[in-house]
């Protein structure tokens, strides 16, 4: 059975694609699933990682700089370097044969050098661990503000983390005039669609 008869279904609502946004000379903020088992620095599974390159790749045809962010395990608001990306931005760089450039940091000085670098390398950035702050989990506005000044746009691909209301998932896009969709989130909301 349906709806009841006095009800209309409401449709689906239209999401904006990272190909809506113009991203030439841009700084992308792309929100990506990077949770994968690394154990001694060597990541056992990068299925994660090689999800998500169609997207960088897109946004580096387009003339955009990526900064990459994401969170790994549960370091508890705490700088626990048992949980740095710095191996996932070793695997990148051999995924995608150019310049990985990590930043020590997520917000702050570390992060800007890093984009800089970035920047005169034609590379891609990737932040530090964004769970090495309580903020991210709390969703604080004071900390997505911090990382929206990073980027132009945003775009998030990281449909594993996309239900939580938290500040690079969430509160980051109140920050944005056009929050997008990248392209393995397109996929998978087409295949809810289905």
């Amino acid at each position: 059975p349906g709806p009841p008869a006095d009800r209309k279904l409401l449709p689906a609502m239209a999401k904006l694609s990272i190909r809506d946004l113009n991203l030439q000379g841009k700084r992308v903020f792309i929100r990506v699933d990077y949770n994968v088992p690394i154990k001694n620095g060597v990541i056992s599974d990068d299925t994660r990682i090689r999800a998500t390159l169609p997207t960088l790749q897109y946004a580096l045809e387009q003339g955009a700089l990526p900064i990459l962010a994401s969170h790994l395990g549960r370091p508890k608001g705490t700088r626990n370097m048992d949980y740095t990306l710095a191996p996932v931005a070793v695997r990148l760089k051999e995924l995608l044969g150019r310049d990985v450039v990590f930043a020590s940091d997520c917000v702050g000085a570390d992060a800007v050098k890093a984009i800089d670098e970035a920047r005169t390398k034609g590379g891609v950035v990737l932040l530090e661990n964004l769970r090495f702050y309580a903020q991210e989990e709390k969703n604080d506005a004071s900390f997505s503000k911090q990382l929206a000044e990073l980027a132009d746009e945003y775009v998030d691909d990281a449909f594993g983390a996309a239900h939580r209301a938290h500040a690079s998932v969430e509160g980051m896009t109140h920050n944005f005039a056009n929050p997008a969709a990248g392209l393995l989130m397109e996929q998978e909301l087409k295949y809810l669609g289905h």
